[in-house]
């Protein structure tokens, strides 16, 4: 059967053609996908803008749906589809009824039943998916744990079967990725904020190896260079320490907001000294680096008790931070030969409509292969897994 899929939950526009071969293992073959990314038109608000975001979806799904179609040939079927599958939640509501109506149209024109999909849970799917490539959903070991950290959500899902999920943490207020933009734009630096963080971190790591200098465990903490007898203030950089917030708390909750505020801080006390600071480089490297080293060690440390916890066989790091580089060097460090370890490929750790494809096929035949009535299907902009 061929699937529609459609995704836009945020800034990104994205339609897939899947094709899928059997029920029990299937076999997933990407025919076409296409995707349109907004970050130059949001880029000048620091932020996704609500509004915006949709006005540039409605614009673009038809021009995507039609080059979408050319790409495979199917633009000269009557009824091109079998299934239709769309994101309904969570995301940015105004920007999901985009996709929604039109996925709503498409189902009705051609006939075909309508899944509506949990962002999140695509997320979690993506992981199993090969851009531009055939596929199968290859066979995980139970239970399992998925830190998903998306833009706007942090969150641990526990779960022993596909398509059944409890949350056991998530972020009280910000999520990481969204510390990331905001930090960045702190820094004055463009948006997405996230990568151009990483970049001056990594700037940051590779100088202090060069120079031979102790890494004290991968931090900057004051507390870290003294039990490790490190001076901080012989080597060629400054010294800056951040709290890694929630993390000896008796449950698996993250929140980043009090990180936020005390990089403003940090920030402001610096500028009184000297107004011009983040015009040096050396600067902004230390607190880029500081920065991403509070956010991963939160991460890393809340899922390594919950493997411990549950026992966990199979951890899936998904959404657009799982692309950080350092992040997946320190979750590589959490599991060992027996246990499995699952990170999306780059291309499918951002949004896009491939792993809505396939998740929208999984609840289609959970489901005994029947859509979902029309009238059931809306945005939720709070939609949460379960």
């Amino acid at each position: 059967m061929k699937i529609l899929s459609i995704e836009t939950s945020c800034d990104e526009t994205g339609i897939s053609i899947i094709e899928v071969k059997g029920t029990k293992n299937p076999t997933f073959k990407i025919l076409a996908d296409s995707l349109n990314s907004q970050i130059k038109i949001h880029a000048q608000y620091g932020g996704v803008f609500p509004a915006l975001a949709k006005r540039e979806h409605q614009k673009n799904l038809p021009i995507l749906l039609e080059r979408t179609l050319k790409k495979t040939k199917l633009e000269k079927n009557k009824n091109p589809f079998d299934l239709i599958a769309v994101t309904s939640g969570p995301g940015l509501e105004p920007a999901l009824w985009t996709g929604i109506v039109f996925a709503k149209e498409l189902s009705k024109k051609w006939n075909v039943p309508l899944v509506p999909v949990n962002h999140m849970e695509g997320h979690i799917l993506s992981v199993f998916g090969k851009h531009k490539k055939t596929f199968k959903i290859s066979k995980i070991k139970f239970p399992a744990l998925s830190l998903l950290v998306s833009g706007g959500h942090t969150e641990l899902v526990l779960f022993d079967n596909l398509g059944k999920y409890k949350i056991i943490g998530e972020t009280l207020d910000d999520a990481a990725g969204e510390a990331f933009d905001k930090v960045a734009r702190m820094l004055e630096l463009p948006y997405p904020g996230g990568p151009e963080i990483s970049k001056l971190a990594e700037k940051e790591r590779r100088k202090i190896i060069l120079k031979g200098a102790p890494q004290c465990d991968g931090t900057r903490t004051e507390q870290i260079f003294q039990q490790k007898n490190c001076d901080p203030f012989k080597i060629d950089f400054p010294s800056f320490s951040l709290p890694r917030p929630m993390l000896f708390s008796k449950n698996f909750n993250f929140s980043f907001s009090g990180l936020k505020t005390a990089v403003l801080y940090l920030i402001r006390d610096l500028k009184e000294k000297n107004p011009k600071v983040l015009e040096d480089i050396k600067i902004k490297q230390a607190i880029a680096m500081e920065f991403e080293n509070a956010v991963v060690e939160t991460l890393v440390y809340k899922t390594k008790k919950a493997i411990e916890k549950y026992n966990i066989e199979t951890l899936i790091v998904a959404g657009g931070v799982s692309a950080n580089k350092y992040l997946k060097k320190e979750m590589q460090k959490l599991t060992n030969k027996k246990q499995i370890l699952c990170f999306p490929d780059k291309k499918l750790s951002g949004d896009n409509a491939i792993m809505i494809g396939i998740a929208g096929y999984l609840k289609f035949i959970e489901k005994n292969k029947k859509g979902t009535n029309h009238k059931n299907i809306k945005a939720e902009g709070n939609l949460r897994l379960n």
